[in-house]
């Protein structure tokens, strides 16, 4: 067998499965599918501020001509960095230009042989992958289970690297943040918070929230979500961020982002102080959702909101049926979550109106009752 007729292979076993990925065109209908959680990516108001941006500084739209150690740094970046770090709370920050490529530098570079890696189960896939490029042990806990962590806490050798997110992209829960990071300084573990759903939705994030920069090794910030870019920020300290500079060779090897690219994270992030109004207004079209319960330790609610399917069969019957009423949701299927975890993925935004969002509860009964 040839090596495409292996591949071949492969991909009509996963068609027969029900779990085949393809590029579709862009579908109409009503969003509750995408992260753009407060409406920044279809906002006027912020797509004319970023046009201003870009004719105040036609130029800053180029490459950057190389990576940022060598003709790709500017004093933008830097300016704009040690304003995201001065807004979280932490000392220093660092663009990337995915939380994938942050998450990725941040698994693969600290972590040594010797170490001991401790994941939530259910961490987001780029932690996985910087995972694999380390030498170091790697251990998993049960989904937001305080009691099996302080067992692996207790067993670890070498320096401990917990990594978490605060609010789960698949589950759409949030993680036990305050409690994790006394049990991290309990056992002089280092913890790794990736706030990707988080920004935005819940202010600048529950470490924010919470005042937990002390607690907190480093932070994953991405714009890509309710913020209405892409990219991220690494924050921690400037031992970290020197650290990285020096070792990380997702940093070192790629080019730099554009200086406009930089410049709209300093506008999304002023957009949001101007818009605080946003998250209350998606926190109300969250709580429309009758099934939706507010958290006695969280003061947010979460925007996304799953519907369990155990056959992908099943599911795309569910997708379809909701594509027929004109709303978009999105099948998530094994291998991004465990066989028997397949769910239709449901996304609240601000800009949801009332009567979609009636319409969403109507089709999700119809869905639970085929």
């Amino acid at each position: 067998m040839s090596i495409i007729d292996g591949l071949l292979l492969e991909l009509q076993n996963r068609k027969l499965e029900g779990r085949y990925r393809q590029l579709k065109k862009q579908k109409q209908g009503v969003d509750f599918f995408s992260n753009d959680y407060l409406g920044f990516a279809r906002s006027e108001g912020f797509r004319s501020r970023l046009h201003d941006i870009l004719l105040q500084y036609p130029d800053s739209i180029m490459g950057a001509t190389g990576s940022r150690l060598i003709s790709g740094n500017s004093d933008l970046h830097m300016e704009i960095e040690q304003s995201v770090a001065s807004q979280h709370g932490f000392e220093s920050a660092l663009l990337f230009p995915s939380g994938y490529s942050a998450n990725l530098s941040l698994f693969s570079t600290l972590p040594k042989k010797g170490d001991t890696i401790i994941l939530d189960e259910k961490v987001h896939r780029s932690v996985y992958d910087g995972c694999r490029l380390s030498a170091a042990v790697r251990w998993k806990f049960r989904h937001n289970d305080l009691a099996q962590l302080e067992d692996l806490l207790k067993k670890a050798k070498g320096r401990i690297w917990v990594g978490i997110e605060s609010l789960y992209s698949m589950d759409g829960d949030f993680a036990p943040i305050q409690e994790i990071a006394a049990l991290c300084k309990q056992y002089a573990a280092a913890l790794i918070v990736d706030e990707a759903h988080a920004i935005g939705t819940c202010g600048l994030g529950l470490v924010d929230h919470y005042n937990l920069q002390d607690l907190v090794f480093a932070t994953v910030i991405t714009y890509g979500k309710a913020m209405g870019l892409s990219g991220a920020s690494v924050l921690g300290s400037k031992c970290l961020i020197d650290y990285l500079v020096n070792y990380s060779s997702t940093f070192i090897y790629s080019t730099g982002l554009p200086d406009f690219h930089a410049l709209s994270i300093r506008a999304s992030y002023e957009f949001l102080s101007d818009n605080m109004l946003l998250i209350s207004v998606l926190q109300e079209n969250i709580k429309q959702c009758d099934h939706v319960k507010e958290s006695d330790s969280i003061p947010f609610r979460s925007p996304i909101i799953k519907v369990r399917f155990s056959e992908p069969r099943d599911l795309d019957m569910a997708t379809g049926l909701l594509e027929k009423q004109g709303i978009l949701g999105y099948a998530i299927k094994y291998p991004t979550v465990p066989k028997g975890e397949e769910m239709l993925r449901i996304s609240m935004h601000a800009f949801n109106s009332r009567e979609e969002i009636e319409l969403l509860k109507n089709c999700l009964k119809e869905v639970n009752n085929e």
